[in-house]
């Protein structure tokens, strides 16, 4: 692993944390991908899209020993995708649905070499108690929803909102490392 030079195309400050605990200290160079969709497609198959968008967004072409990982993340409650709310209004409504319900996090890996590109993703179950309205405007007022998906950071102060969780709490934070090293590992002969 020494030798590897990773890439991480995303800006995200928890997905660089997240490849950290893993021994990686990527090169961040997030990608400008079309995050349109335009067709009704199910959680898995939308970020796993998402996430071969970005790696194609990635202009330089691989070197021999660098290794790009992308990522992508949404929260779904039933099959309606909740992304990044788009206001405070959103937000709250956002977490209205959520509360008292269970949701799944689905996240979308595309981890990328010079020979070869592979995606995959991983889903957590997270169930939340009920909220009050109170809880969620207080919650929105700390800004902290505005940039996530679902409308919630569940390693920050949303956390007390959540009841259980089946699954990798690192797939919820932005990125299944368990699922990356399982890559690396088997498909690209990276030893940790």
């Amino acid at each position: 692993m020494k030798n590897t030079k990773f890439i991480l195309a995303s800006a995200s400050p928890r997905r660089f944390e997240l490849l950290g605990e893993l021994g990686i200290t990527p090169l961040v160079c997030p990608t400008d991908a079309d995050e349109r969709i335009d067709e009704p497609l199910s959680p898995a198959k939308t970020v796993e899209l998402l996430s071969k968008r970005k790696a194609e967004a990635y202009n330089k072409p691989l070197e021999e020993n660098e290794i790009l990982i992308t990522a992508d993340t949404v929260v779904a409650l039933g099959n309606t995708i909740l992304g990044k709310p788009s206001d405070y209004n959103d937000a709250v409504n956002m977490l209205t649905s959520l509360s008292d319900t269970e949701h799944i996090v689905c996240t979308g890996v595309t981890v990328s070499s010079a020979e070869k590109s592979l995606t995959a993703h991983d889903v957590t179950t997270v169930g939340f108690r009920e909220m009050s309205t109170q809880e969620i405007k207080a919650y929105v007022d700390s800004g902290d929803p505005m940039d996530k998906a679902g409308a919630y950071g569940i390693q920050g102060e949303a956390g007390k909102f959540v009841k259980s969780i089946s699954g990798s709490l690192n797939n919820v934070i932005g990125l299944p490392t368990e699922l990356i090293k399982k890559i690396l590992t088997e498909e690209f002969d990276i030893e940790f």
